[in-house]
């Protein structure tokens, strides 16, 4: 019996130190992204496909791009940042809350026109001087906030150049991001709504009526970097966002991908 129980011991300790260094291990390590609210059912998968990969968990935060960059600046423990426009990913440089060199547009994106899923409205041609406020009635266009929110400031940029934005605006209901932009659509409490194409694939409650010209506003661009506080494992996840694996999940949805997938 007595000397039994030393081998049980060692065969237990031989059991531990094997355990170290596995895909167990990894499951204890977690990265905290902090994303744009339209990447949501995108970068879900992408991170689903991630953590099986390496076993490395990722926690995400969305909202607006302008709330994330806000909260990174304010000292929010996140490891990367992915905005849905140049200016906040600029904010987020400016104010040295960002590592440059890990800095790359990643993805691409388009602003269209939807109402829900059960309205009359089929098709609108979207062009200079199209009478966006006499189709909106007596409702109201959700977007997101003109003055901070990217869908809602491209949206203004591109009503500005179609020479209808005087007309709509006191029509127009922002939203604190461009997903609780979608949902006043979907369940009918604004007859038209702004959003990017992303958005409306995902939303069976709402369905597409126009898309914006591309020429009618800046491009759409979300660029992605690792912030100055970010833990070693943020590189293997950007280089993974550039993987043909993450390229496909993103195309799905819809996004249009900027970079040469690296392997």
């Amino acid at each position: 019996m007595y000397g039994f129980l030393p081998a049980v011991l060692l065969s237990l300790l031989v059991a531990a130190a094997g355990s170290i260094g596995t895909p167990a291990e990894a499951q204890q390590k977690t990265l905290t992204v902090f994303a744009a609210a339209s990447m949501k059912n995108a970068l879900d998968d992408v991170d689903a496909a991630y953590t099986k990969k390496t076993g490395i968990k990722v926690a995400v935060s969305y909202a607006a791009s302008s709330t994330l960059t806000k909260q990174i600046e304010q000292g929010a423990p996140a490891d990367v940042f992915l905005s849905a426009d140049l200016d906040w990913m600029d904010y987020g440089s400016k104010k040295k809350v960002i590592k440059d060199d890990t800095r790359v547009n990643l993805l691409g994106n388009k602003i269209v026109l939807i109402v829900p899923k059960d309205s009359k409205i089929e098709h609108v041609t979207i062009a200079p001087g199209f009478d966006l406020a006499k189709l909106a009635g007596d409702g109201r266009i959700a977007t997101g906030d003109v003055k901070a929110v990217p869908v809602g400031k491209y949206a203004k940029a591109a009503l500005e150049k179609l020479g209808v934005w005087a007309a709509v605006e006191p029509k127009m209901a922002m939203a604190e991001n461009v997903r609780a932009a979608l949902a006043l659509v979907a369940r009918g409490e604004a007859v038209l709504g702004i959003v990017y194409a992303t958005d409306a694939k995902v939303e069976p409650g709402v369905k597409i009526v126009g898309a914006f010209p591309d020429d009618s506003h800046r491009p759409i661009i979300y660029p992605v970097a690792a912030t100055v506080t970010a833990k070693p494992d943020a590189a293997g996840y950007l280089a993974f966002l550039r993987s043909p694996a993450a390229k496909t999940i993103f195309e799905k949805y819809g996004f249009a991908f900027l970079l040469k997938p690296v392997s």
